[in-house]
């Protein structure tokens, strides 16, 4: 694929994206559906205008890595004290039923034992991205609701995170010995990160920190130059970035890299989703739809009273609780994640990834115009309930 098509490509991708984001934001959409609405649309299932596909991909997994590496960053510890609780009862109760029911539903419709399990983990977490920006920010900052939901999104983006270490962490799952020597690097590679950032790394900030781009580019680099380390010690990249980022978390420059570095993740997150939707086969609509209606049933239907019920439980008030069960009603951009690598890995068949996918987008929709009728967002489409 010569460089003008790569151009080219970047140009219909972004151009495309500007167009669908603007229809997206007009019906009240989440902007990542758009983007997987367009991969599919101009992918070489749809229009074929964007071909080599795999080429993108590999470029768009740079998303990946700067994504774990700002979840790195945001893992301080005094951010521990709010995992422990109410909310991380009701966080894990309600995963681990939806994990089951998931599971169930993929194994009775002919899915392998391990492509269930990873459907039915896939199924755990909400969407960040959705429960944060349909929060207006007074209730982000004020009221018990927020608090509750951003407490329990933060618990899943610890699983999650989790979920995509072990998964990215071998390509042989089986293989005593690969496991052995990711039990001596993974240590290892944390140690060096630490004693690396002490000696070398922020002393290079704080002497240049007056250099806003030398700040950037050595982040950056640090980035990635431990995401490299990590592929070729048999890791990942994505634990390389993600211990990268968990290395700076304590410093002060910390914030600063992460607000800086959002739009560069963002860029390559674009191409990320992108490629998600260029990778779906619209032939296979006849073989998954079955399965991806009943598993959005399911999260649609369970989430919401799960945390309800839980949080009710717990003592929160009634309406509070069922609030925040409607917000965080759907599936997440971590399970679209999770289908990227465990597919990536083998661990799953095309069939179960698109299942994966097809059920993320479908809670994404259908959960956001749900929230967006009912209660306060900045988006609502009633003045009465739009809230800035």
């Amino acid at each position: 694929m010569g460089s003008e098509s790569i151009v080219f490509s970047i140009f219909l991708i972004f151009s495309g994206a500007a167009v669908v984001s603007s229809f997206a934001l007009f019906t009240r959409q989440p902007l990542i559906v758009g983007y997987i609405v367009l991969g599919a649309l101009f992918g070489p299932y749809g229009l074929d205008l964007v071909s080599d596909s795999n080429t993108l991909e590999q470029i768009s997994h740079i998303g990946i890595v700067f994504l774990l590496f700002l979840l790195g960053l945001d893992l301080q510890p005094r951010n521990f004290g709010k995992l422990i609780g109410r909310s991380a009862i009701v966080t894990i109760t309600s995963g681990l039923v939806l994990c089951l029911i998931g599971t169930s539903i993929s194994h009775a419709l002919g899915m392998q034992w391990i492509e269930s399990v990873l459907i039915g983990v896939s199924l755990m977490f909400s969407s960040t991205i959705i429960g944060i920006k349909l929060l207006p920010t007074t209730m982000l900052h004020h009221k018990r609701t927020g608090e509750v939901i951003i407490t329990i999104l933060l618990i899943q983006d610890g699983l999650a995170i989790v979920t995509l270490v072990l998964l990215s962490g071998t390509d042989h799952f089986d293989d005593l010995t690969a496991w052995l020597g990711v039990a001596i690097a993974l240590p290892a590679l944390m140690l060096g990160a630490r004693y690396a950032v002490r000696w070398v790394i922020l002393p290079l900030l704080m002497k240049f920190d007056r250099f806003h781009e030398y700040i950037f580019l050595l982040a950056i680099g640090w980035c990635l130059g431990l995401a490299e380390l990590s592929q070729a010690l048999g890791l990942s990249l994505e634990i390389g970035a993600f211990i990268a980022g968990v290395s700076l978390a304590n410093s002060p420059i910390a914030q600063y890299i992460a607000v800086n570095l959002k739009p560069l993740r963002d860029f390559f997150l674009i191409l990320f989703f992108f490629s998600i939707g260029a990778g779906f086969d619209l032939g296979l609509i006849k073989e998954i739809w079955l399965g991806a209606v009943l598993l959005t049933l399911a999260v649609l239907i369970l989430k919401p009273y799960l945390h309800a019920k839980l949080l009710i439980t717990l003592g929160e008030p009634k309406s509070m609780s069922w609030e925040a069960g409607f917000r965080l009603g759907q599936t997440s951009e971590f399970s679209l994640l999770i289908a990227f690598i465990a597919s990536s890995q083998g661990l799953i068949g095309v069939v179960a990834s698109h299942v994966i996918q097809a059920t993320t987008i479908l809670t994404f929709l259908i959960s956001t115009y749900i929230v967006v009728f009912r209660y306060p967002t900045p988006i609502a489409v009633s003045d009465r309930l739009r809230r800035d």
